[in-house]
């Protein structure tokens, strides 16, 4: 089934794609938010102290955030409590002393001054300013009309003024809830409510606010209020959590500085050993850790210094031994070298001679013959390892044309193409590929890989690309076949030592499983690399890239490790003929992707194939 497609403007797009617009602005945005963060990742992602001593601050924070909260919610309920217990024993007593004054009245005297009077008004602010006169500053005490009484305190033409009284400088009507007012209202029992406290000013506080409706002098119903500010409390409960939060700070800097000293110390011994093993890694056997103590840390300095010292007798052991066999080979390879030339004479003479044989005599001499000369070419690779090896290895290099280099390799392995029914096909011969090599060399691991490629072909072509730097500072070969490819993991191998990719293929040609070795150290010997890429079924391709002067320094290869025609790509590209897939495999990339496999190689052991 087709994709739905939506026309945006003038371009098609497949359903639930987006315009490719606002895609760079949100990568440029992300590359923006990550980079600072980058460092502080990678800080965070290395330094186990930092994140040891961040846990433990963020873990203290929160305990301390936590237990602040709790006690902060004992501490104020505590003083609420406290608060709610003092006003209504305050305000109970102030009730009575009202109650009792009020009683005392009807025989017409004044509760201060104790002379006669009969004015309600002032008999209401006589009891106000008594009640409050113990309370500066602690209390306030307001009286309010209430709406069951017969006069109200605003008083008719000719009656006293009964407005409200209040003992300090507040807003009574305002500072007093209506609800609080109408619950006095339908019950004369003691009422409280928290409320709010406003000033002439336009300031407020909270306030706990209690209040019953009593009887004046002149059996008259109004409301008596006591209103308790939450001055002191507030000031207590800032005290509190000044000091908590003083307090909490303080714990939380302790406590990192506690675990940055522990960690620390167990830390350092670890970044010590860290140190010591990438140094052990890069060859220096003699380091050691410093030991100090009898603790886990101390046991730990004493089982890495062990393992260095059995690390170091077991590679001294093995360097030995290594060069004990390297010797051994180079000694039985020179030694071999006179009696085989003895035996490829005598070989030779019989070889000439075979016509005058009988049949299985004369075929007899053919194989003596060949089995000679693949001694011969066994003994050669031997010899040659075992120069590189030694360090012994020279390089005589000289300007030569790489075109002139794959000819002569085409012209040595047609026989063999032919054969195997393959094509060698060259690319990019055109103009002169000019480096200062050793021809002799280069020819030699050209030679391999075209060999390697037709053997490995199942008779399909072989293409040879030559290619050359646009900065004229590098310059590629090429080899690259059809048949059965490399698998996964294959070509991290295939440079090793008497390593082959099929070990039961039937092969035409033999070979030792040096060739590819013996070429990776002539390319390192160039300073250049050999790099491998090949797919299950889908091929391989061997790049040699050579620095443009001999022992240059290399930035890139003017050829793609993965070639052009590779089944991955193919699967996006309309398919073409093999033809013309070779001839355009020059563009691309040089990686691999999940079906292929690669390898670079520019100065390890040698490998072969």
């Amino acid at each position: 089934m087709s994709a739905r497609l939506w026309r945006r403007g003038s371009r098609l797009l497949p359903e639930g794609a987006t315009s490719g617009r606002a895609q760079p602005a949100m990568r440029i945005f992300g590359r923006w938010a990550r980079g600072p963060l980058l460092p502080v990742l990678r800080l965070w992602r290395r330094n186990i102290q930092l994140r040891v001593v961040a846990t433990t601050l963020l873990m203290s924070v929160a305990v301390v955030l936590v237990l602040g909260i709790v006690v902060m919610g004992q501490v104020r309920n505590g003083l609420l409590e406290a608060k709610r217990q003092t006003a209504i024993s305050q305000a109970d007593g102030g009730f009575a002393v009202a109650e009792d004054l009020a009683n005392n009245a009807h025989d017409g005297s004044d509760p201060v001054s104790g002379q006669g009077i009969t004015d309600p008004g002032s008999w209401m602010t006589g009891i106000v300013e008594q009640l409050a006169s113990g309370g500066q500053g602690v209390y306030s005490v307001v009286a309010l009309s209430s709406q069951l009484s017969s006069t109200s305190f605003t008083g008719e033409p000719g009656a006293a003024m009964r407005g409200p009284r209040a003992s300090a400088d507040i807003r009574p009507e305002e500072s007093i809830p209506a609800e609080l007012r109408q619950a006095l209202d339908r019950d004369p029992a003691t009422h409280r409510q928290y409320g709010t406290i406003v000033r002439p000013d336009g300031s407020s506080e909270s306030a706990l606010i209690v209040g019953r409706r009593l009887t004046d002098n002149d059996n008259g119903q109004y409301q008596l209020y006591y209103l308790f500010p939450f001055t002191q409390e507030e000031k207590s409960l800032s005290l509190v959590m000044g000091t908590i939060a003083t307090a909490g700070i303080f714990l939380v800097v302790l406590l990192g500085a506690i675990a940055w000293v522990v960690v620390r110390q167990v830390v350092t011994p670890v970044r010590m050993a860290a140190g010591i093993a990438e140094r052990l890694a890069a060859g220096r056997l003699k380091e050691r850790m410093k030991v100090s103590g009898e603790d886990d840390i101390a046991r730990l300095g004493e089982s890495f210094n062990k393992m260095a010292r059995n690390l170091q007798v077991k590679i001294s052991q093995l360097e030995d031994l290594s060069r004990m066999q390297r010797r051994f080979v180079s000694d039985v390879s020179h030694e071999l070298r006179t009696p085989l030339t003895t035996v490829r004479m005598a070989a030779e003479v019989i070889h000439e001679a075979r016509e005058e044989f009988d049949p299985v005599t004369a075929r007899s001499a053919e194989l003596l013959l060949g089995q000679v000369e693949r001694f011969e070419s066994l003994l050669a690779d031997l010899l040659e390892i075992s120069r590189f090896d030694a360090g012994a290895a020279s390089l005589e290099a000289d300007h030569s044309d790489l075109r002139d280099v794959v000819h002569r390799v085409i012209e040595g392995a047609e026989p063999l193409a032919e054969r195997k029914g393959s094509a060698l096909l060259v690319r990019g011969a055109e103009a002169p590929v000019v480096a200062e090599v050793d021809a002799r060399r280069i020819e030699r691991v050209l030679r391999n890989l075209v060999v390697n490629a037709i053997e490995h072909g199942e008779g399909r072509d072989v293409v040879i690309r030559l290619a050359e730097s646009g900065d004229g500072s590098a310059v590629a070969l090429a080899v690259r076949d059809y048949g059965i490819g490399l698998g996964e993991g294959e070509a991290e191998r295939v440079f090793n030592r008497f390593w082959r990719a099929d070990p039961a293929r039937a092969r035409t040609t033999g070979g030792t499983g040096l060739g590819l070795s013996i070429a990776v150290e002539d390319a390192r010997l160039h300073g250049g690399r050999l790099e491998a890429w090949g797919e299950p079924g889908g091929g391989a391709q061997f790049r040699l890239t050579l620095p443009k002067v001999a022992g240059g320094t290399l930035r890139g290869s003017p050829l793609p490790l993965e070639p052009g025609d590779a089944r991955r790509r193919t699967v996006a590209i309309p398919a073409q003929g093999r033809g013309s897939a070779a001839s355009g495999a020059a563009g691309g990339s040089g990686g691999s992707g999940p079906s292929g496999s690669v390898s670079t190689v520019e100065e390890d052991s040698g490998r072969g194939r």
